[in-house]
């Protein structure tokens, strides 16, 4: 091979190396894709009323683009984390070790191996039209989402 081809496949594989690496996410850190939707709940026929269930807002449903293992779930007001980064929690649920690795959960509703860090500690309602801020993290990862409850719909 002449040294012009030598040059030319050198240069094909230096290209080919710089794709893979601007195209794929080899070298990119991990992180959370977190989102919410909120949707009136389901009239059913044997459905009682539940416990957790807030009558100004929808139920909202938190959700990952893949299955997590969480250790921490806070909600706070953003309004109130904007100006203390210490915000009361209205809804906080820790995990030692064993929580079950989930890819979405209902705001207020028990998460298998989490419990309130507080013992006995039941979730503040929702307000309709208020800014929350959603803490998630895992054993390495943190993520924030914030979100705005619906009003209840008929």
């Amino acid at each position: 091979m002449t040294r012009k081809h030598w040059t030319l496949l050198f240069v094909a594989v230096l290209l080919g190396a710089l794709s893979l690496y601007l195209n794929k996410d080899w070298f990119a850190g991990d992180n959370i894709h977190m989102y919410h939707r909120s949707r009136p709940p389901r009239a059913g026929m044997f459905r009682g009323k539940r416990k957790d269930d807030n009558p100004a807002i929808n139920p909202i449903i938190f959700g990952f683009d893949h299955r997590q293992k969480l250790t921490s779930i806070r909600v706070v007001p953003a309004s109130e984390f904007e100006t203390n980064k210490y915000a009361h929690a209205i809804w906080h649920l820790v995990s030692e070790s064993n929580s079950v690795p989930v890819k979405d959960f209902t705001y207020g509703a028990p998460i298998q191996g989490m419990h309130p860090k507080i013992k006995g500690a039941l979730p503040d309602p929702l307000e309709p039209g208020v800014k929350y801020r959603l803490f998630v993290e895992t054993a390495s990862l943190k993520a924030e989402h914030d979100f705005i409850p619906d009003p209840r719909s008929q």
